[in-house]
């Protein structure tokens, strides 16, 4: 078993309906952590949830370069992030292996911009990740990986447990994530679904990440990577009973510790 696992809430801000949704399934103990998107419609109010004892130092940045309008001007006049419209339209292969110096400084600048819209709403993040994985393409990932390593907080490494990760999926995950770690300093060890932890044998030591997307199930909580009606809570239970919870704010202050001891 896992020595530790984070069960990590993504979208936080997106709606009303996901700011809810997070926000019980934390006062359930279903989740341990989740990531906000700075440029949502919900967000102010997500900070506001953010304050709540239960979630405090548990909140990180998801950051987003897929959907909605970006936060920063740069980024608009690129065509590989926005369309003519003012909004986000990432135009950019999975496979891309190099960014222009323009297109570098516009990842940048809107990285910063909404790390910055979370500490103007009282919220220091806790860890990055990405809406639909984006910094899974190499140079965003250097990208995001970098800034997370100047902030002192951990950033999450590309999913690589499950039964459906072909051989090249694998070797190129395994190279990221090396790369991932390098530059960032602080990760998980593993990272997956619900799904992947259902059907797939769970890691045998380590930190755990699972990326879940909550839903209300009754009063219960079900995810959209799970079959309709399926409970998250009795998947977690089954294969984690008894692994503690936490965020990953254990994690960056092992890593802060760590550079401080090597100053």
């Amino acid at each position: 078993m896992p020595h530790q696992v984070i069960v990590n809430a993504d979208d936080f801000g997106l709606s009303p309906c996901e700011n809810a949704v997070i926000l019980g399934a934390f006062q359930a103990g279903v989740i341990s952590s989740a990531t906000a998107m700075a440029n949502m419609p919900a967000f102010e109010a997500a900070c506001v949830m953010a304050q709540h004892p239960l979630l405090q130092g548990r909140i990180g940045l998801h950051f987003n370069l897929t959907y909605g309008r970006p936060l920063s001007q740069g980024i608009l006049e690129r065509s590989t992030f926005c369309d003519s419209q003012g909004e986000f339209d990432l135009n950019l292969p999975r496979h891309s292996l190099w960014l222009n110096r323009l297109d570098r400084e516009a990842v940048m600048d809107e990285l910063e911009a909404q790390w910055q819209r979370c500490l103007d709403n009282g919220v220091r993040p806790s860890h990055l990740d990405s809406h639909q994985h984006v910094h899974n393409v190499w140079p965003i990932g250097e990208i995001v990986a970098r800034f997370a390593a100047r902030q002192g907080v951990a950033v999450r490494l590309a999913r690589n447990l499950g039964q459906n990760l072909s051989l090249p999926k694998r070797v190129f995950k395994g190279l990221l994530n090396r790369r991932l770690h390098n530059l960032a300093g602080a990760t998980a060890d593993y990272v997956c679904t619900p799904v992947d932890l259902r059907n797939a044998p769970v890691p045998t030591d380590g930190l755990l990440e699972i990326v879940a997307h909550p839903n209300q199930l009754g009063a219960d909580f079900g995810d959209a990577y799970l079959n309709p009606g399926e409970s998250l809570t009795q998947v977690l239970e089954r294969r984690l009973a008894g692994i503690e919870r936490v965020s990953y704010a254990v994690v960056s202050k092992d890593f802060q510790a760590g550079t401080a001891a090597l100053e």
